[in-house]
């Protein structure tokens, strides 16, 4: 499995990199905070798989990168190998940015 540090996605993300950032918490959990992207719920994941691309990368993000871990892992098994775990989600994210939310 592919990890990315907050800081290396935020070099992406200034550099334009060509990659989809997806938040898989709940609407409440995005409410609070997020860095953008999609949203779709872990539990939604699966029904939408053809809304994930498999040409480009892909950064899925929780709150501690545990949800995001194991939704890679399903979708390796279905072909993607195209995927990268926020390290440490959204906590990891707020700590190496020092945000409060």
């Amino acid at each position: 499995m592919h990890q990315v540090s907050p800081k290396e996605l935020q070099e992406w993300l200034d550099t334009k990199k060509d990659l989809v950032l997806i938040d898989i918490r709940e609407e409440w959990e995005r409410e609070i905070y997020n860095i953008g992207g999609l949203h779709i719920p872990m539990g939604d994941l699966l029904s939408k798989q053809l809304e994930i691309p498999k040409e480009r990368g892909v950064v899925l993000y929780c709150e501690k990168g545990i949800r995001s871990t194991i939704a890679i892992q399903r979708f390796e098994t279905l072909g993607f190998h195209n995927l990268y775990n926020l390290s440490g989600g959204m906590k990891a994210w707020k700590e190496a940015f020092r945000v409060n939310g």
